[in-house]
């Protein structure tokens, strides 16, 4: 009979999951040893890099990706990530090695509550009772993390666990898809047949489905203007399209606001609505019809207004094509105005950054963006085509899109990656760059360095607390050394006309590339 780490291997093989992200520990070291060729392990420096890159990863190859951390500690930095991949939907067969088992009793060092510690932000947590259940539980914890709503799974295998016997278990086909009820579905499209003027607003559930070109389909039947939900996890429709109108706000007034003009609005893979600052306010206005079409239950549960209907959102699409009269019998909108091109100054606005950035972005390019303060901006400017045209942390949190960036750039070895982040958000897992250069991806990483934490100042003017709030300034860092010294090639960037030349250096590269662009430290006005 095989052993565990034996029927381990074949199982991930036949999975395809034979890239390992991660930092190994002295409870790794048992399953890592002696790897066979046909495996590639991506080590990471910081176990959070590791779980972020295996995120990127996953998104860039479509299916779920293996981690492999250090125990307590390693699971402790990765938790951060951890819950940016749980809010992203992402699915990720997270493991961490556990101390013996002949003395776990005694909480030796490097034993922990690991179970405990990712439960609240994975779909399951488990630590096999048995050592021969390992294989079954990691293939258990695969299907898990791609069943709808997919997310992470995350195992905790004690390091003694490998050299027991155990059989290879089974690889069973599953569906992962859930098919949205059809009467709900004739209800929703009876709905939408008798309004004005719908509005369709489309998350990155769009994008986990597969349903871009099923959406586009929809709104041209519609004649529906589209919005992207405001926090762009994955873009949920082509932004250069004629019908589509731009990103939401994140608040719940300025969110009412916007849609004030529809009569009916269909969110598409998205919460209903995702918010930020506390503006309260209505969450459409009265009267407007208000249909929510999500692959997860609980974000139909807690949508505050309208009908949630659940199941895969291209499924709920392709059904409502075929409920819709070809004719709707109402006026095609006519496309926004388009954005004036900004003037160069110096120093450089964001706006004239991002600008130049849509202008020279290679196609087919897959971005990570954690901008930050310039996010609104960079939504603005670039736009993102297809579903990896855009991809962000819906947590909200900092140190993903590097990493992330690094792992799209494995995935996908022939588009270029390229990550767009703050100065502040750079320090977060700068190490990544270590990778990028190790493995030969040459990821391009522009930095819009304003010297600061500039969406906290836009917080601070926003409550009224003054200028006296320490902490938000970040002077005296060299990010370009930083880089180099991680074996990424870079430049600074301090006026206009150096820009272009730069990042065409940048995007051309097969090494990994930094450009640190300077632009005005004003402080962004947060909307109210």
């Amino acid at each position: 009979m095989p052993t565990v780490r034996e029927a381990t291997l074949d199982l991930l093989r036949e999975l395809g999951m034979t890239t390992i992200f991660g930092n190994p520990g002295s409870t790794e070291l048992p399953f890592l040893r002696d790897l066979p060729e046909d495996f590639r392990y991506v080590l990471a420096l910081q176990e959070a890099s590791a779980l972020s890159m295996a995120e990127g990863y996953a998104r860039g190859t479509g299916g779920a990706a293996l981690v492999n951390l250090h125990t307590a500690p390693g699971l402790g930095n990765a938790m951060g990530a951890l819950v940016t991949a749980y809010h992203n939907k992402t699915p990720l067969v997270v493991t961490a090695g556990q101390q013996h088992r002949g003395h776990l009793a005694l909480e030796p060092l490097l034993s922990g509550r690991l179970v405990e510690l990712a439960r609240p932000y994975v779909k399951r947590s488990h630590e096999p009772a048995r050592a021969e259940d390992v294989p079954h539980e990691l293939l258990r914890a695969y299907h898990t993390a791609r069943q709808q709503p997919s997310g992470p799974v995350f195992l905790s295998i004690p390091m003694d666990d490998w050299e027991a016997e155990a059989a290879a278990p089974e690889v069973r086909e599953v569906s992962y898809r859930t098919a949205p009820d059809p009467d709900a579905l004739r209800r929703a499209a009876a709905v939408l047949r008798e309004v004005e003027r719908p509005a369709i607003v489309a998350g990155p559930g769009v994008a986990r489905s597969g349903a871009f070109s099923e959406v586009v389909a929809l709104a041209e039947r519609l004649r529906a203007e589209v919005w992207q939900d405001g926090v762009a996890a994955l873009a949920g429709f082509p932004q250069s399209h004629p019908l589509f109108r731009g990103v939401l706000p994140l608040a719940q007034r300025l969110v009412a606001e916007t849609l004030a003009p529809y009569d009916a609005v269909l969110v598409l893979g998205a919460p209903a609505f995702t918010y930020y600052p506390y503006l309260p306010g209505e969450v459409v206005r009265e009267g407007t019809a208000l249909v929510q079409i999500t692959e997860d239950p609980e974000e139909a549960a807690r949508a505050p207004a309208g009908t949630g209907i659940v199941g895969d959102v291209g499924l709920a699409a392709e059904g409502l094509l075929g409920l819709l009269p070809e004719e709707p019998g109402r006026p095609v909108p006519p496309p926004g105005d388009p954005l004036p091109a900004p003037e160069p100054s110096s120093p450089m606005s964001v706006d004239y950054v991002m600008h130049t950035i849509a202008e020279l972005l290679p196609e087919g390019a897959v971005l990570a963006d954690e901008s930050t303060s310039s996010k609104p901006v960079l939504y603005r400017r670039v736009r993102a085509d297809e579903p990896l045209g855009h991809l962000t942390s819906a947590a909200g949190g900092l140190g993903f899109a590097m990493p992330a960036a690094v792992g799209l750039g494995l995935a996908l070895p022939d588009r270029k990656a390229v990550c767009v982040i703050g100065d502040g958000s750079s320090m977060y897992s700068i190490q990544s760059l270590w990778t990028a250069a190790r493995y030969g991806v040459g990821v391009a990483v522009v930095v819009i360095n304003n010297r600061g934490y500039s969406i906290l100042k836009s917080f601070r003017d926003l409550m009224g607390l003054g200028e006296n709030v320490p902490g938000l300034d970040l002077p005296g860092i060299d990010i370009v050394q930083i880089a180099r010294g991680f074996g990424c090639n870079g430049e600074r960037v301090e006026e206009p006309d150096e820009l272009p030349q730069a990042l065409k250096r940048a995007f051309s590269s097969e090494t990994p590339y930094l450009v640190d662009v300077l632009v005005d430290t004003a402080v962004p006005r947060m909307a109210r």
